[in-house]
Parts: C-alpha cells; sequence; structure tokens
C-alpha cells in the first residue's frame, strides 16, 4: 500500500492500493473515531459495493447508514443536495459524525459539499471507484453541484480525513470509464510529468494502474499544499477544462468529463501554438486511451457555454496553455477573444486531422 501525505487546512493521507475498499472502514477508524456515518453512493455503486463498504465500516464500529442517488452527472444539483442533507438529517448524524463519498467525482463532490454545509461542517472519507476520482477529484477539497448557469458553481473548499483508492477497483472499471479517468493522467503528463505521459501514450499502463495514481495524487499534492483555495498556482490543474466544460455544455453533459477535458487538453495546446510533433503526440496518446480528439461543436457555440465557466472572472478568463510535454503557463484572455480562440484551435485541429 502507497500512502501519500496531503498538507492543507486538514492535513490527511492518500491511501493507494489492492484490495483496500474492505479494509475501508478499519482504516478510516484509525484517523476518525468510531462514530455513525452515512455512506453516500449512486445507485450504480451502490449495488457493486455498498453492502462491502458498509459491512466493513459497521465490523470497525461505525453505525453506518447508506444513501443512494441516481447515477449520473444530471444528478448532480440542489435537488439531490437536499435529499442527501435529508438522509443525514433522518439519520441523526451529528457535527461529531462523518459522511463517506463511496463513488466517482459526482459523488465525491457532492457528498463532500453535503459535509462542508451540514451543521455548519463535518468530517467524510473519499472512496473512489472511478481512475478520474482517484488520480484527480477526490484529492484536494473541491466540492460542489451544477447550477444551470454553469458546472460547479456552487461548493466549498472541504478537505477529507482520508482517501481510500483500491485500486483492484480500478481495474474492473468497463473500458470508457477507464479511459475518462486515463483522459486526467494524461492532462497531467502534460503539466508536469513527461515520464507518465510516456507510460500514458503506450496505452499499456493498466498493469501499472497504483503507478499512476500515485504521480498524479502526488503532483496535485505539491500543487494544493502551494495554493489550497485556487488562488494561483492551482489554476493550472484546470488544463483541458475552458475548452472541455464548454464541450460538456454544448453536449448537454452527455460527453463526459475526462473525455471533454482530453479533447480540451488537445484544444488548449492547438490554440497554444504548440508544434504540429507535440499535437500529434497528444493526440495520439488520447486515441491510444480509447478517448475522443473532437467533437462536432462549432466555435461560436463552444465560446458562448465558455462564458459560464468559473474561472471567469468579469471581462477575463484564465487559460491553461501547454509550452511542452511537462510544462504549461497560464493566460488570461479578455472574453470578447473566445469566438476567436476557439476558432484558431478547432482550424489548427482540422489542418492536421487530428
Amino acid at each position: 500500500m502507497r500512502t501519500i501525505h496531503i498538507t492543507a487546512s486538514t492535513n490527511y493521507d492518500v491511501l493507494i492500493g489492492t484490495g483496500l475498499i474492505d479494509k475501508s472502514g478499519e482504516l478510516t477508524a484509525k484517523v476518525v473515531k468510531p462514530c455513525r456515518c452515512m455512506i453516500v453512493a449512486d445507485d450504480t455503486v451502490d449495488e457493486l459495493y455498498g453492502d462491502r463498504v458498509q459491512i466493513s465500516f459497521s465490523y470497525a464500529g461505525f453505525d453506518a447508514r447508506r444513501f443512494a442517488f441516481p447515477a449520473g452527472e444530471a444528478s448532480k444539483n440542489l435537488d439531490t443536495l437536499g435529499d442527501i442533507l435529508t438522509a443525514m438529517g433522518e439519520a441523526g448524524l451529528s457535527r461529531s459524525d462523518l459522511v463517506v463519498a463511496l463513488g466517482g467525482g459526482v459523488t465525491g463532490d457532492m457528498a463532500g459539499f453535503a459535509a462542508a454545509i451540514y451543521a455548519r461542517g463535518i468530517r467524510f472519507v473519499q472512496v473512489p471507484t472511478t481512475l478520474l476520482a482517484a488520480v484527480d477529484s477526490s484529492v484536494g477539497g473541491k466540492t460542489a453541484v451544477d447550477m444551470p448557469f454553469g458546472k460547479n458553481m456552487v461548493g466549498a473548499f472541504h478537505q477529507p480525513s482520508l482517501v481510500v483508492t483500491d485500486t483492484d477497483v480500478l481495474r474492473d472499471l468497463p473500458a470508457e470509464q477507464l479511459s475518462n479517468g486515463a483522459a486526467e493522467a494524461v492532462k497531467c503528463g502534460v503539466l508536469n510529468d513527461p515520464e507518465l505521459f510516456a507510460l500514458l501514450e503506450t496505452g499499456d499502463w493498466q498493469g501499472r494502474v497504483d503507478e499512476v495514481v500515485a504521480r498524479c495524487v502526488t503532483y496535485k499534492r505539491d500543487v494544493v499544499a502551494r495554493d489550497e483555495f485556487d488562488t494561483g498556482e492551482r489554476a493550472l490543474l484546470n488544463l483541458g477544462h475552458t475548452f472541455g466544460h464548454a464541450i460538456e455544455v454544448c453536449s448537454n453533459l452527455t460527453v463526459l468529463h475526462g473525455q471533454a477535458v482530453g479533447a480540451g487538453t488537445l484544444m488548449a495546446a492547438a490554440y497554444a501554438g504548440c508544434p504540429e510533433a507535440m499535437l500529434r503526440r497528444v493526440s495520439d496518446c488520447l486515441k491510444a486511451n480509447g478517448l475522443p480528439t473532437r467533437f462536432p461543436y462549432p466555435a461560436p457555440a463552444l465560446a458562448r457555454a465558455a462564458l459560464s465557466d468559473k474561472k471567469r472572472a468579469g471581462g477575463v478568463i484564465t487559460l491553461v496553455l501547454p509550452l511542452e510535454i511537462g510544462r504549461c503557463e497560464l493566460q488570461k484572455l479578455p472574453v470578447d477573444q473566445l469566438p476567436a480562440c476557439f476558432e484558431k484551435a478547432l482550424n489548427v485541429l482540422e489542418a492536421l486531422d487530428l
């Protein structure tokens, strides 16, 4: 088992290894005194792992309850958040109790937000069951729900008390979900880790999933330690997200987040004027991991969708632009230049047939 320690407003460990889901209660009891807890999952994950996690927490001395909501990004809203909070209240959770987020990024964001605002803030534990959540969203304390006017527009910074990542669960993911998470790992490679990117280029890294998760978490740990509340350097972690969120919005959230971020990373590199050889490497890496490189949305529609991005500050939005594999920079762009920005990126990719 690998242990990565996160230093933030709440310090905690990220545990990465095989067979951990059945030890999740025991591992949690080492950092949180057994208490009443609410295990939150979508209905798909609840059916797969809910019993095992509830048994694990019960054996460890917790009074473990469960709540499941309909799977999918469409559930990431205030109505579902209200249902989670109501279930917590009806179960009698107090300020000394615990929320367990069992699932992917949608579950982690919502359960974490519920923990942040219930009784003015209680502890929570992340048990990610998707690669995307393991390499990115389960670490760093960002929690949120979507709103009609934008993704993740209502939320809070609320660090977990522990993250338990069972890599056996990740290896059992359907191919589409595995590739969805691989996009965030590709993003991490482009940001800071040429060796990770080279591994992902092969498309044959599943036997080293522990290493992939650990490398991504280690980089995010270092960034969060320097900029927990996203006022500077942490914005780099949004590589591909301005372009990607626009794709998600244009698709009415039918495109998976990782798929959109992967294509968005390639668009960012195209807009940045990266050499053709680098663009082809990024494109080929996405394809090697079963990810699309382009979507059929025109530049004006993408630009309009990007206006709802929470990274916008008044009339300016901050883009993360690759310079080379392993190095990126932040660039502020007036929002009235977004149509030209998307147009340039799409034209470059069209010309190179990427």
